[in-house]
This record gives C-alpha cells, sequence and structure tokens, in this order.
C-alpha cells in the first residue's frame, strides 16, 4: 500500500524550488539546510530513522535515513547542493519545475536532487517492512565544491552495508571507475621597469614561458607512462585554463598567473602525482627561487575505480543487465568506497548538469523506478 507522502511531481517541485547553491564565492554559497529538513519529512513519513549531522566549520549538513537494522543492505547516496547559473541563460525559472515536451526542467533535476525523488517514490510503492536488511539513504552537502559532505561522512559513520549506488546522471550506465581532479594556480614574480631597458627588471612572462615548457613536459609524460583502456581518452589529461599578466606595453610585468587542471587515471594516485609535478618545477624554482609559488585552487579528487570481476560488480551487473563502464567526470564514489563497494548508477544525463536549461528526459522515469525497485529487493529482500 502507498504510503502518505506527496506525488513524484510534487516531491520534484518542492525540492528544486530551494535554492542549495555551492559555490567558492561565499557571497553566493548556500545552505542546505531547508532541503534536508525537507527530505528529513519526507522520509520520516515512510519510518525512517533520521541522521542530521554538520559538516565541521560550514553551515551545510548531511542526512542519513534508514529503514532496518543490523549488517550489510544497501546504501543509496545523492548530493543535496547545485551548481550557480545564470539567469540570462535561461529559459525559464530554475528554482521552478517545468513541464515541456516530455521534459522535467529545473536546477538540480539530473545533479541531482531528482534521485531523492526516485528514492522517495520508489520506497513509498514497495512493502519495506519485509526487507532483512537495511536500506540507507544518504543526502551529502558540498559536493560541487570540495566534496566535504562525502569526506566527512566517510570518516565519521559506522555503518557497513553491502553495496554503495551514487545516483549521478549516468544516463542508466553502470559506472565503475572515473578520473580525479587537480586544479592548480601559479603565481610568477618579477621585477617591473620600463621596457626601455629590460635589465633593469625581471619579466614574469618570460619565466612563465619557461614554467609552461616544463608542464607540457609533464602533460607528455603522464600521456606515455599512463593509459586505462576503458577510458574513452585513455591517459591523464592536463589542461591549461587561463594566463594573465601585465598591464601595460611600455612596462616590464612584474606578476603572472596560470591555472591549469589534471585529470589522472586510477593508476595514477594523487601523491604521485603531486611529487611528480614538484619534480619538475624543481630546478625553476632553483633559478628563481622565492619567484614561482605553486597552490591548489580546489580540494582534489582521486581517481576512482573498482573492478569489473568484483562480487558486487558482477551481482549488479547481471540483475541489472547492463555492462560497466569509465566515465571522465568525478563524482563522491573515491571517498564512499572506503566504507563499502561502490558504483554509480542514475537518471538523466550528464550532458545536462552544470549546463543551463537542465533537463530530466521523462523516457527515464520508468526505467529508473524499475532498477531502484530491483536493486533494493535484490540487496535487501
Amino acid at each position: 500500500m502507498k504510503k502518505k507522502i506527496p506525488s513524484f511531481i510534487q516531491i520534484y517541485k518542492s525540492l528544486v524550488k530551494i535554492p542549495t547553491i555551492s559555490s567558492e564565492n561565499k557571497k553566493i554559497d548556500q545552505s542546505n539546510k531547508i532541503l534536508i529538513d525537507l527530505l528529513a519529512n519526507y522520509f520520516s513519513e515512510l519510518n525512517f530513522a533520521i541522521q542530521i549531522n554538520n559538516i565541521p566549520n560550514t553551515n551545510k549538513f548531511n542526512m542519513l535515513s534508514s529503514f532496518g537494522s543490523g549488517k550489510g543492505g544497501l546504501l543509496f547516496s545523492g548530493h543535496t547542493d547545485t551548481v550557480d547559473f545564470d539567469k540570462n541563460t535561461w529559459n525559464q525559472d530554475p528554482f521552478k519545475l517545468t513541464e515541456k515536451d516530455n521534459k522535467l526542467y529545473g536546477l538540480g533535476v539530473v545533479d541531482m536532487k531528482g534521485f531523492f525523488v526516485f528514492l522517495l517514490d520508489v520506497i513509498s510503492s514497495i512493502n519495506i517492512k519485509k526487507i532483512k536488511k537495511p536500506i540507507y539513504i544518504l543526502a551529502t552537502a558540498n559536493e560541487e565544491t570540495d566534496m566535504s559532505g562525502a569526506r566527512h561522512f566517510a570518516q565519521s559513520t559506522n555503518i557497513k552495508p553491502d553495496c554503495i549506488i551514487i545516483g549521478e546522471p549516468t544516463g542508466l550506465k553502470l559506472v565503475n571507475a572515473h578520473k580525479g581532479h587537480l586544479s592548480y594556480k601559479i603565481d610568477i614574480f618579477g621585477n617591473t621597469g620600463h621596457s626601455s631597458n629590460p635589465s633593469n627588471g625581471i619579466n614574469s612572462i618570460e619565466i612563465a614561458y619557461k614554467v609552461i615548457k616544463k608542464l607540457i613536459d609533464l602533460k607528455k609524460y603522464l600521456q606515455q607512462k599512463y593509459t586505462h583502456k576503458d577510458f574513452s581518452i585513455s591517459y591523464p589529461t592536463m589542461n591549461f585554463g587561463s594566463i594573465q599578466g601585465g598591464n601595460t606595453i611600455n612596462r616590464i610585468c612584474s606578476l603572472c598567473t596560470i591555472t591549469f587542471e589534471i585529470r589522472p587515471i586510477p593508476q595514477l594516485n594523487l601523491k604521485t602525482l603531486e611529487t611528480l609535478l614538484q619534480e619538475k618545477l624543481k630546478k625553476i624554482k632553483q633559478k628563481w627561487p622565492n619567484r614561482i609559488f605553486l597552490k591548489n585552487l580546489f580540494f582534489s579528487v582521486p581517481a576512482y575505480e573498482i573492478s569489473k570481476s568484483h562480487q558486487i560488480v558482477q551481482k549488479v551487473e547481471k540483475f541489472c543487465k547492463m555492462k560497466p563502464i569509465s566515465v571522465n567526470y568525478c563524482t563522491e564514489a573515491p571517498f564512499l568506497q572506503k566504507i563499502a563497494p561502490t558504483l554509480i548508477l542514475g537518471p538523466g544525463s550528464i550532458e545536462q548538469a552544470h549546463y543551463p536549461n537542465e533537463y530530466l528526459n521523462c523516457n527515464f522515469i520508468e526505467p529508473t523506478k524499475k532498477i531502484l525497485k530491483k536493486l533494493i529487493i535484490k540487496f535487501c529482500y
């Protein structure tokens, strides 16, 4: 018998209308507490126990809801925050669920408030009193910035489910591996002076040119040394995001700044990559002491992989009838897999995430419900 919670569309509307933007810009960064409380109310109506925890030194919160007790079971995980948006690029209100042409539009409809809507709808339609192993629902904070919600949960929880499913928009394809992400800024300081006599100063752009050559050497080394055939781009990538320096044509440039990112594959851990980067810049930093400063822009995310031969992967693969694939974007999986074997599977396309007019194609609705129901039956009944 269906429990008394709002309909699928009503729940969708209620979640989308609550702004939960995560941003490094503190002026637009928002707490997710209102959404967490609403999710807690919904799951409470389904007789789930609720734990809400503050992420230390933030105004953000995680929620763990659970039904049943004992060892094993299944944990579904999703993040409650969204990226920022430019209202001039949206054709409708980002905080109002809009139904049009067999699509649901709104900020977070696939990335990833919608996953909680599916879970609530499926759980309300089954007799969970018959389960023999627990069902857990984790709602995290700050996935779009430093992933502090998932990191805090992994460090503080004592639950041990058999499997974790992260409901990121994979197009309902089973994901068992993804690349990591590191981002850096290099500030290069010179000495300014009049351009008519270059020997009276040190041009930071010229040093930056030599730094970039070193980084390109590292880029080529990573491509040659590390490969993973399961990825569409089989090697670690490096991208230069920006370069800024100087302010007038007749002055020696005193400061040049470079930003770049690296996306490692699973065989390349963060510590090794950091060592390789420091080693590549070592000689040029010795030549120009106290002029080249490297710093992380954001919290680094390790690459993630669970072997296709793992029994949990083969179990999910078998009853969901889908082969695991690898993707180039990041999720919270590297942190949650410290708790239990972790896979990524969810409705909607990653091509919609972080883009204007984000939408869920309604063709995903019924197949997603069937898969989630099957996962609960296989792991918890």
